[in-house]
């Protein structure tokens, strides 16, 4: 994961993770609407997870 994946991942978590698949996204997204943070930490889990 790079400098900008993460910075994309903090700033608009819904978005860094869109060639992710749709249940991806849609985990993310409803998390970000119950807060911010939960959607910042699962963004980063997935970005991190398909790095490897």
């Amino acid at each position: 994961m790079g400098l900008g994946r993460a910075l994309l991942c903090i700033l608009l978590p819904p978005l860094a993770i869109l060639d992710k698949g749709c249940g991806t996204i849609l985990l993310v997204s409803l998390l970000t609407l119950c807060g911010w943070v939960p959607g910042v930490i699962a963004a980063l889990v997935v970005c991190t997870k398909a790095g490897k």
